[in-house]
């Protein structure tokens, strides 16, 4: 099963791909226990994919002081100060990194690969966080019904993944599906448990990594975050409104309206998405280049919402690790994307700086 070429992520692909009997193997399957009793106080994001998580769970956890239940939990929930929760349990494999973890009310030592009964009462719990260990599972659906059975009626159960993961650990279904196919994978666990409602999915891509970064200056997004959630069957005693997590879609221009942009940026040189002064950017020399001009301006602000924007596009139309900048060719007036397949792509061919 070649992932990274598909075009079209299917549920009907998954599901021939868990019907092999190999779906949650792993290239280790010695004892968890012993490979997590290695201390690990590091963070498995870096700080801008570390913020998304806190504003996912700082958006999504409406409940009013909420009982709490971070499943597969190691040093940091991830459960920012704004949320005032009854109880944080932290149920996981480490006992000094959970005793490190400063949100924690509750310790549980418990291992879901070889028992996923959760050991607590029906009902229990408000909020169910999962963050990035989703992966791990070698009984997912089992789990997520376990979930279900512990969760208040209404109650949300939030799972948090990114691309990063110990690769001796996850399951091979993991390994081998593209990023978009995961997020088909861990929808398919909700359904799989007909115990939550049809499940939501945000995606925040694209984004540049904090500048002391150790992968800074190599070009390199932040990383992706993914977050699949859904609430928990049945009737809320106490109904809340979840905001949704959606990033939020923009009208397309009419023609009037792309006239105007075009002549604004051919005043003032600055990108339409961003406001920043576009630079100018000299054409290599290329038998492929079609264009006559010497020179484009093309928008270099790594934050720019076009950008960021542009690698999910890319990779929702199979374009895995591709985004595009805005380039504006001042011969004729247009506006068009410039594919780029990471941050450092075309600055070299940056003839002036601001």
């Amino acid at each position: 099963m070649n992932t990274s070429e598909l075009q079209e992520v299917t549920h009907e692909g998954i599901e021939e791909f868990l019907n092999r009997g190999d779906a949650f193997s792993r290239q280790d399957e010695s004892d968890d226990g012993r490979f997590y009793a290695l201390d690990r106080f590091v963070d498995h994001l870096d700080a801008v994919a570390l913020e998304t998580v806190e504003r996912i769970i700082d958006t999504l956890a409406v409940e009013r002081r909420p009982a709490i239940l971070d499943l597969m939990a190691s040093w940091d929930s991830h459960v920012p100060k704004s949320i005032e929760a009854d109880e944080v349990v932290g149920l996981g494999l480490n006992n000094n990194e959970l005793s490190r973890n400063k949100a924690v009310t509750e310790i549980v030592l418990h291992d879901l690969n070889r028992d996923p009964v959760l050991p607590f009462e029906d009902d229990r719990f408000d909020v169910v966080l999962n963050t990035v260990s989703v992966d791990y599972m070698t009984r997912p659906f089992e789990v997520f019904r376990e979930v279900a059975r512990v969760l208040k009626p209404g109650g949300l159960f939030l799972v948090i993944f990114s691309n990063r993961m110990f690769p001796e650990k996850a399951v091979k279904i993991w390994r081998e599906c593209s990023e978009p196919e995961r997020v088909i994978l861990v929808e398919d666990f909700f359904h799989g448990s007909d115990s939550f409602e049809a499940p939501s999915v945000f995606r925040s891509k694209g984004k540049p990594r904090p500048k002391d970064d150790r992968y800074a200056d190599r070009g390199i997004p932040s990383d992706p975050i993914y977050a699949v959630y859904a609430e928990k069957k049945g009737t809320d005693p106490k109904p809340r409104k979840r905001p949704p997590m959606a990033e939020e879609e923009k009208r397309p221009l009419t023609a009037e309206e792309m006239k105007a942009q075009r002549e604004e940026v051919k005043r003032t040189l600055c990108c339409p998405h961003c406001g920043q002064k576009m630079k100018k950017w000299i054409i290599p020399d290329s038998p492929f280049n079609t264009w006559q001009n010497e020179y484009m301006y093309i928008c270099f602000n790594d934050a720019c919402p076009y950008l960021v924007r542009g690698w999910d596009v890319m990779s929702r139309q199979g374009n895995v690790s591709m985004s595009y900048r805005q380039m504006f060719n001042p011969e004729n007036g247009s506006l068009t994307p410039m594919p780029v397949p990471n941050l450092k792509a075309l600055k070299d061919g940056i003839m002036e700086e601001d």
